[in-house]
């Protein structure tokens, strides 16, 4: 009987929430190799910073940091799930980021290898760049960054999803706006999904915004929520940078356990997080073998350790926090900041729920909090192994006309959670919702 073929995974920086980055379970049909890109880390600036031409292991941190001098950004400025995400994790997966106007990550040029309708191993360039003819020419010139700017085509294709803001001001459609595995959005290395070994995309980039104004809105009809996503979106001229939702519970959570995850990014910046995590992750390998040590140990010293520090959360925010259940960050820029301006001073005349034009601190940290609720949910489980299962974490896209959007459970399932917990890309209707399930509870299957 011969041996089965062994299924081969590319992975980066394995920070997916929802297991996109690793095996689940133990029931596959063969062995599995994990190759970790994240030494394949270099990038190409093309065009004057105006594409990018990402390796497997590049992160949005060190592309972001780039293209900074060029007053330039990348797809995703940070992620909204993940914290040290690679570029083409985000390609291969079609992520959506939290940025209103760029949709999910798309690319139709990349270099990738794949088993062709014969079963042989093929090299496929489509990166519009001019590298070579064999892979070994292929890849020893990626490899030893002998690109010319005579080597790049510009042939039409596209190197983002140019169609996005026009899905996404169409409230009335009943299809989500973006989603993963969306057959409009999967092209060769996009949306692939590790179907395809991917070493290289090249991705448009962005100007930055100069003037930017963050909104925080408060309040406790979802049905006000609705009806400012709506208008917004059909009505206003110009389109939000970003429009983030959160529910006050993973506030609250967000506010306990990610604390040292914002005052790290707060006072040292992003650019210092991938060497934390690392650390991180091989103090926990070493302390793993160790029988004196509980497991988590990392995560516990942590979070003992931000108790030492001050609340660190603007007190307009906490006040919003405490009158209204639901809240929602919109960013706008340039002219848009006017516009959205006065149409909430407007509308909040009578409409239940209120809001405030935040100052520059304060609209930085409330979107660093909202970041940071992406991995509370996690250090919750970490430090509370005792009483809690598992975390079932979905990411949920709504149809762009749905208006009841909150969710309500039964009992049955809601006597089963210690939380559940509800934040996310409010514009685009894509939620993230995490149930952190008691002990000895429902299996999340």
């Amino acid at each position: 009987m011969s041996t089965p073929i062994k299924s081969f995974w590319m992975q980066a920086a394995n920070t997916g929430l929802t297991e996109g980055s690793t095996p689940s379970g133990n029931d596959y049909d063969r062995e599995i190799v994990i190759i970790s890109t994240l030494r394949l880390d270099k990038l190409h600036l093309l065009d004057k910073g105006e594409q990018v031409l990402a390796f497997p292991g590049t992160t949005l941190y060190s592309l972001e940091k780039a293209l900074k001098p060029l007053g330039r950004e990348p797809h995703s400025v940070i992620g909204s799930s993940c914290i040290g995400a690679s570029v083409i994790g985000g390609i291969c997966n079609n992520s959506g980021g939290s940025l209103v106007q760029r949709g999910p990550a798309y690319t139709e040029m990349s270099l990738f290898a794949q088993i062709d309708e014969n079963g042989k191993l093929r090299l496929v360039n489509h990166l519009g760049i001019d590298l070579g003819t064999t892979p070994e020419q292929i890849l020893s010139r990626l490899d030893d960054d002998r690109i010319k700017d005579d080597d790049i085509q510009h042939d039409g294709r596209h190197a983002h999803d140019h169609d996005y803001v026009t899905r996404v001001r169409d409230v009335n459609a009943d299809t989500p706006a973006r989603y993963n595995a969306d057959p409009d959005r999967l092209f060769e290395s996009s949306g692939c999904a590790g179907k395809l070994a991917v070493f290289a995309a090249r991705l448009d980039t962005f100007p930055a915004e100069k003037r930017q104004q963050v909104f925080y809105i408060g309040s406790n009809s979802p049905a006000v929520l609705t009806e400012i996503r709506r208008h917004i979106l059909a009505e206003f001229q110009h389109l939000p940078v970003a429009g983030e939702y959160m529910h006050r519970d993973i506030y609250d959570i967000a506010e306990r356990y990610g604390k040292d995850t914002f005052l790290m990014i707060d006072k040292l910046g992003t650019d210092k997080m991938p060497f934390f995590f690392t650390m991180k992750g091989r103090t926990d390998a070493m302390l793993e073998k160790v029988s004196l040590f509980k497991p988590h140990f990392t995560d516990r010293f942590m979070q003992k350790l931000g108790h030492v520090f001050p609340a660190h959360l603007p007190e307009r925010m906490k006040n919003w926090r405490d009158k209204y259940e639901h809240h929602l960050l919109l960013k706008m820029a340039g002219d848009g900041i006017e516009e959205a301006q006065t149409w909430l001073t407007e509308y909040f005349r009578d409409a239940e729920g209120d809001f405030f034009a935040c100052t520059p601190e304060e609209g930085s940290k409330a979107f660093l909090h909202r970041f940071a609720a992406a991995g509370a949910a996690i250090r919750y489980q970490a430090i509370h192994a005792d009483e809690v299962e598992d975390i079932l974490a979905l990411d949920i896209a709504l149809r762009r006309n749905d208006t009841e959007w909150f969710e309500h459970l039964p009992p049955e399932i809601d006597n089963q959670l210690v939380h559940k917990l509800y934040y996310g890309h409010f514009m685009c209707h894509v939620f993230h919702q995490d149930y952190i399930v008691k002990k000895a509870s429902m299996p999340t299957n």
